[in-house]
């Protein structure tokens, strides 16, 4: 029986050795076929017989009359000469028995793919989130959605999977420094239910819609490695002894840790300030401020391809920035073709928006967030340090809740904010609480409006009928307004066994690099321990 394996074995090996390999970029139509796929591979290549893997789809649409797919494909043939080309290597983390115990705060991408790196090591781990599951968390958000009752254990920045389960599911990243963790991220989301093309495309996307399930199956995974995690538990206090975190304290009670993992998001104030309290150091950084604006699909769709629909392609998307002498830098950010905009408040007296759109993004309006970057000490003129900060920012979308009276989402036309003229009526909107004609240019610091008013500008002038849509909200979550002080492994200075990561740490955003930030926490634990 061995002595068969062994000759397998030898056979592969030889076979894979005549192998050779090339790679191929392909224009194709967008609504190719794999037989077309495989059909232009063989005629480019000059070969019969090989296989293939899909390395990268991008839309080149720089031309309307010639929009197609570019379609990079590894080809492995024995008709090809060549080698294979260098892999990224495989992260690949060593079970040990360990008696360590750690706790994480947080189910959000950040939280969750540390705990389940250290539980896959041996550490015993608990997951402890402040909001609930999954399949609860949908039902408190179509509640609050359709009366507006906000419930703030089940809306769209606390729960399972953090901000970004209910927030779109882009899986873009610019970072290079992440590959070894992009890889393992990815292919873990594939093997809980994502399509196979989040492992190739140029913009990986899944929405929210099947983010829910992918998240509800890694739960399951996490938790048959032995994992344990605790849904409506609030971490309210730690203990600290000789700069090490002894005891977090919960509205459930106090559990006792080795090691303690705080993946806060961006939206957990109070949690900020618990930990300032004890001496955990944070700065105010540069951030971003400003508002949603809307559209309908179809002018996108023509303004950037010409027509209305293309076949093969869900919606046309697009990427504005704008840096004006004398004026804050502008761009758009969170693009949601065929998406919603959506009442993204954690607390029940702040009124804030964010974008989201489902997997196949065919909805009928658009949406993107256009901000300004802001550094609050030359906004404010002096100074700030993180607790002025946050306080400061808390106050803006207080205000924003009080000019309406809830959450309703103050709003004017495109036109009219550039114009500095109030609207008059109600206008359809995807926004489910319902909209409020008001002078949003007023609401918003006036550094931040002046900059976004000359920008809209510019922006109508590169997309046609950009002019024509809505503006509304506030939209301050791009990004935390605060960083902590820590090691590059995510040990903040002055602990010996805390650690904070992901987008509250200040050091990431996006579902992509916060996981990945908290993959390499994780990974220097495991190292060191």
């Amino acid at each position: 029986m061995f002595l068969f394996i062994d000759i397998f074995i030898d056979i592969c090996i030889y076979n894979l050795y005549k192998m050779g390999y090339k790679q191929i970029t392909l224009k194709l139509p967008t609504d190719f076929t794999p037989e077309l796929l495989e059909k232009e591979i063989g005629k480019e290549g000059r070969i019969k017989n090989f296989t293939y893997v899909i390395e990268n789809k991008s839309l080149d649409a720089r031309k309307r009359t010639n929009i197609h797919w570019l379609v990079t494909v590894a080809v492995t043939s024995e008709e090809i000469k060549g080698e294979e080309p260098e892999q990224i290597p495989e992260l690949n983390i060593q079970y040990k028995k360990r008696d360590k115990t750690a706790v994480v705060v947080g189910s959000g991408p950040a939280g969750f793919f540390a705990a389940f790196a250290l539980q896959k090591a041996g550490f015993k781990t608990t997951i402890i989130e402040r909001g609930t599951d999954v399949e609860k968390r949908a039902e408190g958000i179509n509640k609050f959605e359709k009366t507006g009752q906000f419930d703030s254990i089940s809306n769209y920045s606390f729960g399972e999977g953090g901000a970004g389960t209910f927030s779109d599911g882009k899986l873009t990243s610019r970072s290079k420094r992440i590959k070894k963790e992009r890889k393992y991220i990815l292919s873990s989301y594939v093997k809980a239910g994502a399509p196979e093309e989040i492992l190739y495309m140029a913009h990986p996307h899944v929405g929210s819609d099947k983010l829910k399930i992918i998240v509800k199956n890694l739960r399951e995974d996490y938790k048959e490695l032995g994992g344990e995690i605790l849904f409506e538990t609030m971490l309210e206090d730690i203990k600290v002894k000789d700069g090490k975190v002894t005891t977090a304290i919960t509205n459930k009670g106090a559990i006792d840790t080795d090691l303690f993992l705080i993946a806060p998001g961006h939206s957990a104030f109070e949690t900020y300030r618990m930990l300032i309290k004890h001496g955990v150091q944070f700065r105010a950084k540069n951030f971003a401020l400003g508002s949603r604006v809307e559209h309908p699909q179809e002018i996108i769709n023509q303004a950037q391809w010409g027509r209305k629909q293309i076949p093969g392609v869900k919606a046309a998307e697009y990427r504005l920035t704008s840096n004006i002498g004398g004026k804050l830098p502008v761009y758009t950010f969170c693009m949601c073709p065929g998406g919603i905009i959506v009442p993204a408040s954690a607390y029940d007296n702040i009124n804030i928006v964010n974008g989201m759109s489902l997997y196949q993004r065919n909805a009928k309006f658009s949406n993107a967030a256009v901000v300004a970057g802001v550094n609050l000490e030359k906004l404010l003129k002096k100074e700030t340090s993180a607790l002025e900060a946050l306080d400061w920012l808390e106050k803006l979308e207080k205000y924003f809740y009080e000019y309406s009276d809830g959450f309703k989402a103050p709003y004017c036309s495109i036109q009219d904010f550039i114009n500095k003229k109030t609207p008059s009526r109600n206008t359809e909107s995807s926004y489910p609480l319902g909209l409020m004609p008001a002078p949003l240019w007023e609401l918003l610091p006036e550094k931040v409006s002046s900059s976004m008013r000359e920008s809209l500008k510019e922006f109508s002038r590169k997309i046609r009928g950009f002019e024509t849509g809505n503006i509304m909200g506030l939209e301050s979550k791009t990004s935390s307004p605060i960083q902590v002080l820590r090691e590059r492994n995510g040990l903040c200075e002055g602990f010996k066994n805390l650690y904070l990561i992901g987008e509250g740490s200040g050091y990431a955003g996006g579902i992509i690099s916060s996981a990945a930030d908290g993959l390499k926490a994780a990974l220097s634990i495991i190292e060191r321990h």
